[in-house]
C-alpha cells in the first residue's frame, strides 16, 4: 500500500502496540483504569474561578432568503480574536466569527441550503452530524471546500487538496464556497455541525469550527414541554490553553497543511483542563424556579462526562428526567441521578429548578473529572415565577420498532489499535483496517434493517451516519437505562461489545462510520458505507 504508507508515518507509541497486540486482554486492564481515553494538556495561563462568566447562548441565525419553501442561509468561516478566559485573548477558527457558530434553527421536512465560505488557511469540510443527509451534502472526509489560493499539493492527488493524503477519484472539491442542502425529513432533535476534513477533524474542531442545529416540529411543540428562555442548548467542550492565551493543542504540523496527527503522548485521545459551556469557562446562569428543558452535547474531542446535578448548599444529588436522546425525544420520560455522555453524544433533560429555595447555587458536575475537570457549570435559582410547563407521560409514539426479526443480515465490527500499513505504524482501526477513501467497506441496500455488533479494546463513541439506531444490548446483557429511544452515537466503553439494529432509510450514496474520539478518527478509525 505504497499510497497508504505515504499518506501517514504515524509513530504511535508502545501503549497504542501493546494494546494492539494484546487485544480484549489489555482492554480488560484497561477497563479497571479511570474513565479516560487520552492524555490531558495543562494550561499556562491563570485559570478563572468557576461560576463567574454568565453562560452565553449563541446567536439564531436568519435566513437571508426564503424562496420555493427552501430556507438559505450563509456562513463564513473565518479566524478571530476573541475573550473566552476572562482578560485573555485567544485566536479562534469560526463559523461566523464566534464559538460555537450560530445556531440554526428549522423546521422538519422543510428543507435548508447552507452556503459556507471558507476564508481560513486550510480546506475544510462541514458536516451535519445526525442529520439525515443526501451524501452529496453529508460532508465526505475529502469534498473539499478549498481556500483562496490554496496550494497545498493537490495537483498530485487528485484535486483534494491535502498533499499527503491518497488519491480519492469520487473527491468533489470546491473553490472558496460549497452550498450544503439538508432536507431535514427527520424527528425533531438538536444537531450540530462541523469540520470533517480527512485527517484533521480533531485540531480544526478544537479550534473552534462547531455549531448547533436545532429541528422543530407542530407536535413536539404541543407537548407543553419548557420552551423559549428556559430551553437552554449547552455544548460542553474542553480545552487548554497556551501562554499566550492561543488554544494549546499537540498537533505534529500546527499549520494543518501538511503532516496529520498528534505528538506521542496524547495518541489516544486530547484532553483538555479547562471545561468550556456554549464557548464560556466553567459559566453561571440565573434561573427562575421552574422547569428547564437542558440539550446537551457532548463536543469534546476525547473527553467522556457523568453528569450530574448538585445542590451546593447541602451536597445532594438532585434527580432528573431525561426526554430525549440523539435522534430526539423518547417514548417515555426517565429519570436519572447522573448521566453519561460521550463525544457527539446528545441528550435532552428536564430539570425542575421549582424544588430549590431563591439564591440556591445548583452544580452541573462531571463524576469522571478530578480538579477543575470536575466543575461543568452552575445555575443559580434567582427568583419565584409561574410555570405552566409540563412533562407528559407520552412523549412520542414515533420511534421505529424494528425487531430482531426482520434483520436481513449481521455484521461484526471490531474497533481497536493495531498496524496501519506494511510500515508498521501504529494507528486506530475498524476491522483491522485504517481508512482508505477509495476503497469500499460495507455495502448496505436501502430499505435493509441490518444488526451491527461492535466491540471496543478502549473507550470508542461509534457514530453511524445518514442513519438512527437503537441499542439492543451491552455485552449480551440489556442496554443502560440512557440507552433509549433513537441514537446516531453509541459509547462502547474499554472491552465492551453492543448490538445495534437500524433500517438504512433516507438516500443511496456513499457514507461514513466511524470513532467520534475525534483523534481516533484521524488516525484510521474510520471507514466507508456504500448503501445501494
Amino acid at each position: 500500500m505504497p499510497e497508504l504508507t505515504r499518506r501517514r508515518l504515524l509513530a504511535v507509541g508502545g501503549a497504542l502496540g501493546l494494546m494492539a497486540a494484546g487485544g480484549l486482554t489489555a482492554a480488560a486492564g484497561l477497563s479497571r483504569r479511570p474513565a479516560a481515553t487520552g492524555a490531558e494538556l495543562r494550561s499556562a495561563v491563570p485559570l478563572p474561578p468557576p461560576f463567574r462568566v454568565p453562560l452565553p447562548l449563541p446567536a439564531v441565525l436568519e435566513p437571508v432568503a426564503t424562496t420555493g419553501g427552501v430556507d438559505r442561509y450563509e456562513i463564513t468561516q473565518r479566524e478571530v480574536t476573541a475573550e473566552i478566559l476572562p482578560g485573555v485573548r485567544t485566536r479562534l477558527w469560526t463559523y461566523g466569527g464566534t464559538f460555537p457558530g450560530p445556531t440554526i434553527e428549522s423546521r422538519r421536512g422543510r428543507p435548508v441550503t447552507v452556503s459556507h465560505r471558507n476564508e481560513l488557511p486550510v480546506p475544510t469540510v462541514v458536516h451535519l452530524h445526525g442529520g439525515r443527509t443526501p451524501a452529496a451534502s453529508d460532508g465526505y472526509p475529502t469534498d473539499l471546500v478549498l481556500p483562496e489560493g490554496w496550494s497545498g499539493g493537490h495537483g498530485e492527488h487528485g484535486g483534494h487538496g491535502q498533499g499527503h493524503a491518497m488519491h480519492d477519484p469520487r473527491a468533489v472539491t470546491t473553490d472558496l464556497t460549497r452550498d450544503y442542502t439538508f432536507p431535514l425529513d427527520q424527528r425533531p432533535t438538536l444537531l450540530w455541525y462541523h469540520d470533517h476534513r480527512m485527517d484533521f477533524t480533531a485540531p480544526a474542531i478544537w479550534r473552534g469550527l462547531a455549531g448547533l442545529h436545532i429541528v422543530r416540529d407542530d407536535a413536539e411543540e404541543a407537548l407543553g414541554l419548557p420552551a423559549g428562555p428556559r430551553e437552554l442548548p449547552l455544548m460542553i467542550a474542553d480545552r487548554a490553553f497556551a501562554a499566550d492565551g492561543s488554544l494549546d493543542y499537540p498537533s505534529l504540523d500546527p499549520t494543518l497543511r501538511g503532516r496529520p496527527g498528534v505528538r506521542e503522548p496524547y495518541l489516544a485521545g486530547v484532553l483538555g483542563d479547562v471545561v468550556l459551556v456554549n464557548g464560556a469557562p466553567w459559566p453561571v446562569h440565573e434561573v427562575d424556579a421552574a422547569r428547564y428543558r437542558l440539550r446537551l452535547l457532548n463536543a469534546s474531542n476525547a473527553r467522556h462526562y457523568e453528569l450530574a446535578f448538585v445542590d451546593e448548599g447541602d451536597g445532594r444529588t438532585v434527580e432528573f428526567l431525561q426526554i430525549g436522546a440523539d435522534q430526539g425525544l423518547l417514548a417515555a420520560p426517565v429519570k436519572h441521578f447522573a448521566l453519561p455522555v460521550a463525544p457527539a453524544e446528545r441528550y435532552d433533560v428536564v430539570v425542575d429548578f421549582s424544588r430549590f429555595p431563591v439564591g440556591t447555587l445548583v452544580k452541573l458536575v462531571n463524576r469522571l473529572g478530578s480538579g477543575r475537570t470536575r466543575e461543568v457549570m452552575a445555575f443559580r435559582v434567582a427568583r419565584k415565577a409561574a410555570d405552566d410547563s409540563r412533562v407528559p407521560a407520552v412523549l412520542s409514539t414515533d420511534l421505529p420498532t424494528w425487531r430482531r426479526s426482520e434483520a436481513v443480515r449481521t455484521r461484526d465490527f471490531s474497533f481497536r489499535a493495531g498496524r496501519m500499513g506494511e510500515d508498521g505504524g501504529h494507528g486506530w482501526l475498524i476491522g483491522g483496517l485504517p481508512f482508505d477513501p477509495a476503497r469500499s467497506d460495507v455495502t448496505v441496500r436501502l430499505g435493509d434493517v441490518e444488526i451491527w455488533r461492535l466491540v471496543a479494546d478502549v473507550h470508542h463513541p461509534v457514530h453511524l451516519h445518514l442513519t438512527g439506531f437503537r441499542i439492543l444490548s451491552r455485552g449480551g446483557e440489556a442496554p443502560f437505562a440512557h440507552d433509549g429511544g433513537l441514537k446516531d452515537t453509541v459509547s462502547l466503553r474499554p472491552g465492551e461489545s453492543a448490538e445495534i439494529i437500524t433500517r438504512w432509510e433516507g438516500y443511496r450514496g456513499r457514507y461514513l462510520f466511524h470513532c467520534h474520539n475525534a483523534e481516533h478518527e484521524d488516525m484510521g478509525m474510520m471507514a466507508n458505507l456504500q448503501v445501494t
